[in-house]
């Protein structure tokens, strides 16, 4: 099997939980940018549809204009036909104020489908942004920050933005429009009549602010929260298996209960004070009214105004209030979508702390195929500075050889993996493949040639077939099918109900824990590395599903450097090299049998994993 790239995703998605800070829960929130620089970055991607972008403003225009008209109509029809009992005017103004109004709706749904169409367009480049973005963070981004959290600026906070632009973007303009375009009507047919009915407008506008204040401090905080209670539900569902097995199910509902409080909460504090606006627009629309129709009335008294021009007036006058309060409304909405733009912004803005060197190069660009010779020169890590993990590990793997990394939980063997995969870099000393630091190499190149299969396989909502075709995107049915024969998959697939085609469950539910084992190793093997790391594979599976596994393990390690992370020290007698791990250093190294002899750390572990058993030591090794 020639050298193929491996699916860079698929070495990120199997590597496993959180090291570091979030091993230890903890979160970070941080505080949301400017508004409105979220606003002029929103702009931005509303760039590439300027012409569709100008037909709607061209259509709120003539709706809005169109809209106007209506109550002009109607002014007329009092003052000029029904005064003088003209019937066939009537009827023709009439029918005259129906097509205005016809007019007004169509040019409206037209505008309302263009921008539905826009707005879908610049969700759909905001999310892809964003989730390509996601796609180059270091695992230390991930680390910091819980799923449920980087789920939501996805959901609630690409939802904000699209009820914003599809919904409000064009109310918004017409709104503005329409206060513009009431005012000059009014002060075309009686200037002082207008400027009565505009006493009241200051106070509407003052509500208007002063509601609108408050409110995107409050919107902003309901999304966090729903941030946290996502991450919440995702956690829980995802463990269901352990809540209902240690019976919590009242501990995580009592979980749910806090943080469902604490979302119900920020919503009232985000809603209150919108809700304030309806009743008070109505007052003070009612008093406007009020207004108009007193000093209309004072007006047509001194014989200054028609009946006609004061319904006009009455008509605009009650038309007044609903843009403010629209235009209150939408700015809620607006605050909303700004609060989201900023958080999605946020992720967009941060840089991945692992990066390629600008004179990076290709791992196998020169030689062809990789040797696979791998060293750790004096290498100090530390997933938090001033906490090492790693002290000064110095080790050489040559081509071909098999290197076990032993010791206890928390010793380091996960971390230096994720080192040599280059998913943290290393705060001092130097990693080599065969002979060049992996800092100057391409990442996606370097991990091509890594194959990583863990005890805990992760596996997709996908058919069998794509699953194992993960490992290389370009194979074909039939390479697919002969790396699962090689991996001892083929037997149990075979007896699937639709065969590879057999839809997984989520994370492979359907499966048992030996089969997702072997289409793990049936991954690797169409990935074919020149390197592989095994994570102990046969640990949590019966004896005959553990032979199957061996055998397709040793099919894949023939002739690659492999690193594996033993739990059960029987399982590398044969390994070239023994590393044994403790507090992050490596404190023996020798070959199984040399370790035994020497009756030090590692002879004292292997003998402790057979106390109480009934399976003894064999023959020829050292008891205490």
């Amino acid at each position: 099997m020639s050298k193929q790239p491996a699916n860079q995703a698929s070495q990120q998605a199997m590597i496993g939980g959180p090291r570091g800070p979030a091993a230890h829960g903890s979160t970070r929130i941080e505080k949301a940018r400017n508004p409105r620089g979220a606003l002029v970055r929103l702009t931005m991607y509303l760039r590439p549809y300027k012409l569709s972008l100008v037909v709607i403003l061209v259509l709120v225009v003539l709706s809005t204009v169109a809209s106007l008209i209506g109550p002009y109509l109607m002014g007329v029809a009092i003052d000029r036909y029904m005064g003088a009992g003209d019937l066939v005017g009537l009827v023709l103004i009439t029918l005259a104020m129906i097509l205005v109004y016809l007019f007004a709706w169509l040019t409206q749904a037209v505008q309302n489908w263009i921008m539905a169409t826009v707005a879908q367009q610049v969700l759909r480049t905001l999310r892809r942004d964003l989730f390509e973005h996601l796609q180059t963070l270091s695992l230390s981004f991930f680390d910091q920050r819980p799923q449920g959290e980087l789920m939501s600026r996805l959901t609630n906070d690409i939802d904000a933005i699209n009820q914003a632009l599809s919904q409000n973007a064009t109310q918004l303009i017409s709104g503005l429009l329409t206060l513009g375009g009431i005012m000059v009507m009014m002060f075309v047919l009686n200037p002082w009549l207008a400027l009565g009915s505009l006493l009241v407008f200051p106070l509407m506008i003052g509500v208007t602010l002063a509601v609108g204040k408050r409110t995107r401090t409050g919107f902003r905080s309901l999304q966090m929260q729903l941030g946290q209670l996502n991450g919440l539900m995702e956690e829980t569902l995802s463990g269901e298996r352990v809540v209902q097995a240690f019976g919590q199910e009242d501990a995580v509902l009592a979980a749910f209960d806090k943080a469902n409080r604490t979302v119900r909460e920020a919503g009232i504090r985000a809603q209150f004070f919108p809700m304030l606006i309806p009743p008070l627009m109505g007052i003070l629309s009612t008093a406007d009214i009020a207004v108009v129709a007193g000093l209309g009335g004072w007006l047509a008294l001194q014989g200054l105004v028609s009946v006609g021009v004061i319904a006009t007036f009455i008509s605009y006058a009650r038309r007044f209030a609903d843009p403010l309060r629209q235009l209150a409304d939408l700015y809620n909405s607006i605050q909303a979508a700004l609060a989201g733009a900023e958080r999605i912004f946020e992720v967009i803005d941060q840089q991945p702390e692992l990066t390629d060197a600008p004179d990076a190069t290709l791992l196998d660009d020169a030689a062809g195929a990789v040797a696979g010779d791998v060293v750790f020169d004096h290498v100090d890590f530390g997933y938090v500075p001033g906490v090492p993990v790693l002290k000064d590990v110095s080790l050489e793997a040559q081509p071909g050889q098999t290197v076990a990394l032993v010791g206890p939980t928390g010793a380091g063997k996960t971390t230096m993996v994720n080192v040599l995969s280059r998913f943290y870099d290393i705060q001092g000393g130097a990693i080599r493949i065969d002979g060049r630091d992996i800092r100057h190499i391409q990442k996606d190149s370097l991990r091509r040639q890594l194959g990583i299969v863990l005890q805990d396989t992760f596996l997709f909502s996908e058919t069998v077939m794509e699953n194992i075709r993960y490992g290389r995107l370009d194979a074909a049915d039939e390479e697919v099918m002969a790396a699962a024969r090689l991996a001892n998959a083929d037997q149990f697939i075979q007896r699937l109900p639709r065969g590879y085609q057999t839809p997984l469950s989520e994370r492979g539910g359907n499966l048992s824990q030996g089969q997702r084992q072997l289409l793990a190793i049936a991954r690797a093997i169409l990935a074919d590395p020149g390197i592989l790391i095994l994570d102990e594979a046969t640990s949590s599976v019966d004896t005959r599903t553990e032979a199957r596994i061996q055998e397709a393990l040793l099919r894949l390690m023939d002739g690659r450097t492999s690193f594996v992370i033993a739990h059960r020290l029987s399982t590398i007698r044969n390994a070239d090299q023994v590393l044994v791990i403790n507090d992050g250093e490596i404190i023996e190294r020798g070959t199984h049998d040399e370790l035994l002899a020497q009756r030090g750390f590692y002879h004292h572990l292997y003998w402790s994993q057979f106390k109480g058993n009934a399976v003894q030591p064999g023959a020829g090794e050292l008891a205490p």
